[in-house]
């Protein structure tokens, strides 16, 4: 711990991860505690959640649970207000919901389009939306979105990714809308764009996929959810004071790399 969070309250939305292994919102949350910051992780399921309090706090840290559905705003506003109550002050929020769904515009459901815009788009307007208030009395805070490569470059496949991309691209205007609205009110307000990392989320690929998706990162490696989660406690920290309205990529050089023919 090199206490790099000292003082701050951060709250994670979708903290636990839904299968074994580890989450990019697990991980932020435990180098969020490791760095002297006291955590509050939303979930759906309290089970999840309580377990990864027990792992923070068996390591000295300091964590608590709200089990909530971020879809909801009452949720949302309850969330933010049992963190005020619990540690008197709320300086980081970091929004980790969302899921995907297969889908071009020709073949993707109405009902799996409006569920992927909701969990990854509208939950983070929603918390977002709850917490800023309480930033804004606090005298400042960080507002971290998590977006994805698919909504910073065209994703070329049969199954399609439409509702996915749309919703991490519509993350990128959202945060930088954030940035200017507050700008002059001490909050901060940027995106990590998350390449491919192998997560639970992911868990269901095959080695011949992981080996596929390995080969188009530039870097040659696959990410983990530890290479989003240090770059999230950069932008939680001071030492990002002055880094607002920016999207960083995390993902070996995908985005911004490409090989010429020699």
């Amino acid at each position: 711990m090199t206490d790099r969070l000292k003082g701050k309250v951060a709250v994670v939305t979708g903290a636990a991860p839904r299968g074994e292994g580890v989450g990019n919102g697990m991980a932020t949350a435990i180098l969020f505690a490791r760095e002297g910051a006291k955590v509050v992780l939303v979930n759906r399921s309290a089970e999840r959640a309580e377990k990864l309090a027990a792992q923070i706090k068996d390591e000295g840290g300091e964590a608590s649970v709200f089990a909530a559905d971020v879809a909801d705003l009452d949720a949302c506003e309850a969330m933010a207000a049992f963190t005020m109550k619990t540690y008197g002050r709320l300086d980081i929020l970091h929004n980790n919901v969302g899921i995907g769904a297969p889908g071009t515009p020709e073949t993707v459901t109405l009902d799996d389009w409006n569920k992927v815009i909701a969990a990854n788009l509208t939950t983070t307007m929603l918390c977002t939306k709850a917490c800023l208030p309480r930033m804004k009395a606090g005298g400042g805070g960080s507002v971290i979105m998590v977006s994805s490569i698919a909504g910073a470059v065209g994703l070329m496949g049969s199954a399609g990714a439409v509702a996915y991309s749309t919703a991490k691209a519509g993350l990128h205007g959202f945060t930088r809308s954030v940035a200017a609205d507050y700008a002059t009110q001490n909050i901060r307000a940027n995106c990590i764009v998350v390449g491919s990392v192998h997560t639970p989320m992911v868990a269901h690929m095959g080695t011949e996929a992981r080996e596929r998706r390995r080969k188009m990162v530039p870097m040659q490696t696959e990410g983990t959810a530890w290479d989003i989660a240090y770059g999230a406690v950069y932008l939680a920290s001071d030492e990002s004071r002055w880094v607002t309205g920016i999207t960083l990529p995390i993902e070996g050089g995908l985005v911004n790399l490409r090989a010429w023919p020699r």
